[in-house]
């Protein structure tokens, strides 16, 4: 099998650490690529090729560096198919979903592209005659992005496409479970002629090459979409020079259903929620709390629901709702978190176990009869598992949604507007979804609180995190 290489200043790579690891598919467990493991070198030299090309591509227009970002998400196009089937076979997808991811990461560069003619500095007003302050908007320099596996391919452009249109480079680290699809992505952009060293992609481990991406000097921005032990790990290599970081960790997301809610809505939408992307999806809901007057007609609906999910190989089968985990760790820990919360009282109503045989897929699961007390409320679960508990007031509910590290997303269902607004003016989270599904838009703002994060992506609060600002204080004489 042949071995997948890194892009490095312009050109593909084999690292010469002579190691590589395996890629394998999720739902068959057999090996499906091998790629060439970098080391620390090679990190540095993705460092050093992005910091050589980045003043000439500072330098160009933005409207230049849009012109570039358009071309790479017309490639993506053009290759939609084929990188879906890809991102489904490294990870578990199911084929409409992988389809949706690339179609959505061509879209958001695009997106992306057009802020070339709309961010912008300021002129502030002076407190002295014949003074000017400008305020400029200017890219930070050399950035490096550390990606997960859930959604591997939108990622990239995620980090991407902001860090280029604004002036900046950027040297990526795919996970080491779904890296095939970063060869792809670097493929299509040596397709349009992108200058050296302005996109770098470096295949490795988190504790070499993850590390030197946070720990580089020449480092100006290091963006981890991770756990929060990876970012605890990112912001102590990063601090040695007071880098930058912009960190999407974990989520507990909260999911408040209300008596006057419309229950089948929120039954769909819950379920949607947990069952996409097999349940690891960091702003999915990971706990429920139902009015108890409704406790358990909304439950019978949850059950209900998540018995007709239908999982499996989703290179065998379009039609799907779940494929499997992306790696026993993840079907281990989802086991582990499951039999915990028994032991402690829970009462499984539906699922709770590993499927027998090849593949990593966890059965469609509802846990009631749980409280705040129990870690299956506290700590991810990144699974297709449903914990229900109960609340009787409004401002109970409040409190429980809000007692928790995380604080990323949250939904609300109820048809009363005024308990709506009370509840969205007191959570303490990032971004609430009231009466829908939790999936963001990529002109919104996807940032957390707490220990979900330190920034945020998308929309212009998103494009400005790759900005700093470089405030000029003109003095002149008037007398001419």
């Amino acid at each position: 099998m042949k071995t997948l290489p890194m892009y490095i200043n312009g050109e593909f790579v084999i690292s010469n650490s002579g190691k590589t690891f395996d890629v394998l598919n999720p739902a068959t467990e057999e090996v499906i690529g091998v790629i060439t493991k970098g080391t620390v070198e090679d990190a540095q030299a993705a460092i050093d090729a992005a910091e050589a090309a980045q003043d000439a591509w500072a330098a160009l227009p933005a409207i230049q560096r849009a012109g570039y970002l358009r071309k790479i998400a017309d490639g993506i196009r053009a290759r939609a198919e084929e990188i879906a089937k890809v991102i489904s076979s490294e990870m578990g997808k199911v084929l409409p979903l992988a389809r949706v991811e690339v179609n959505f990461t061509a879209d958001y560069i695009d997106y992306m592209s057009e802020w070339a003619r709309r961010y912008e500095g300021e002129i502030i007003q002076s407190d002295r005659p014949n003074e000017h302050i400008f305020l400029y908007k200017k890219p930070i320099g050399v950035t490096t992005g550390i990606l997960p596996w859930n959604f591997p391919f939108f990622l990239i452009a995620r980090k991407m496409a902001p860090a280029l249109v604004t002036g900046n480079t950027i040297v990526l680290k795919p996970s080491v479970d779904s890296p095939i699809n970063a060869v792809l992505f670097s493929e299509v952009v040596h397709s349009v002629g992108l200058p050296k060293g302005v996109f770098n992609v470096v295949h490795g481990s988190g504790s070499d090459v993850g590390n030197e991406l946070a720990a580089n000097p020449k480092v100006g921005l290091i963006s981890l979409t991770g756990s929060e032990p990876a970012g605890r790990k990112v912001m102590e290599a990063a601090s040695q020079n007071i880098t930058k970081v912009n960190l999407e960790l974990g989520g507990k997301a909260p999911a408040i259903v209300f008596a006057d809610a419309d229950l089948d809505l929120a039954a769909n939408a819950i379920v949607a929620s947990r069952v996409i992307n097999s349940g690891q999806v960091c702003n999915c809901a990971e706990r429920v709390y139902v009015q108890r007057e409704i406790k358990d007609a909304f439950v019978a609906k949850l059950v209900e629901r998540m018995q007709k999910v239908r999982s499996g190989n989703p290179l065998e089968d379009e039609t799907l709702d779940m494929g499997p985990m992306v790696n026993k760790q993840g079907l281990d820990h989802a086991q582990a978190m499951v039999d915990a919360a028994v032991q402690a009282g829970g009462r499984v109503l539906t699922g709770g176990k590993a499927v027998e045989g090849k593949g990593y897929y966890f059965e469609p699961t509802v846990i009631d009869n749980v409280d705040n007390s129990m870690d299956i409320l506290r700590s991810e679960i990144f699974a297709p598992v449903i914990p229900v508990a109960t609340f009787d007031t409004v401002d109970e509910v409040i409190a429980l949604a809000n007692d928790c590290e995380y604080g990323l997303t949250s939904s609300v269902y109820t048809q009363n507007i005024n308990k709506a607004m009370k509840v969205v003016s007191r959570l303490k989270f990032g971004e609430t979804y009231v009466n829908r599904e939790n999936f963001e838009a990529m002109q919104g703002f996807h940032a957390g609180w707490r220990k979900s994060g330190i920034g945020g992506a998308d929309g212009k609060h998103g494009l400005e995190e790759y900005l700093q600002t470089h405030v000029v204080y003109l003095q002149y004489d008037d007398k001419i």
